[in-house]
């Protein structure tokens, strides 16, 4: 194996594992948010944590959208393919995984549904468990 082999390598690594704590980010945010809300705990509605949520998941919608690839699994697929290995992704990070670990074949269409939806979810969530900046507007205006 040469140097410039395992940096390339490394740094996809690196991409992967950036990829997932997005993914997780979103994903487990969501269910915090609810659990927070329900045990009163004062991060849900914490702005900036809210925000990043929602600008995380819909920048995934957004790419879902338009028919665009992760940038990430772009840039994690070039790394790889630069240190030698095969390209991992012939189509994006969450249809390889979700049918790595659900064993089913969604098409980029059912994944797009399912980003919406999610998206929606997040939306009801920013409006029904308020931000702090929020509640704030709210009361000035009572």
């Amino acid at each position: 194996m040469s140097p410039v082999y395992n940096k390339y390598l490394l740094a996809a690594d690196g991409i992967l594992i950036m990829h997932f704590a997005v993914v997780t980010f979103v994903f487990l945010g969501f269910i915090f948010i609810w659990i927070g809300h329900f045990a009163k705990r004062k991060f849900v509605r914490n702005g900036k944590f809210r925000i990043c949520h929602i600008v995380a998941m819909g920048i995934v919608l957004c790419e879902s959208l338009v028919g665009l690839v992760c940038p990430l699994t772009e840039w994690e697929n070039n790394l790889r393919v630069r240190g030698g290995q095969a390209q991992i992704y012939e189509t994006s990070f969450m249809k390889e995984w979700i049918h790595k670990i659900m064993f089913y074949d969604f098409n980029e269409q059912t994944f797009m549904i399912i980003y919406a939806l999610f998206f929606a979810l997040i939306l009801l969530t920013f409006w029904m468990v308020s931000p702090e900046f929020i509640l704030k507007r709210k009361q000035k205006e009572l």
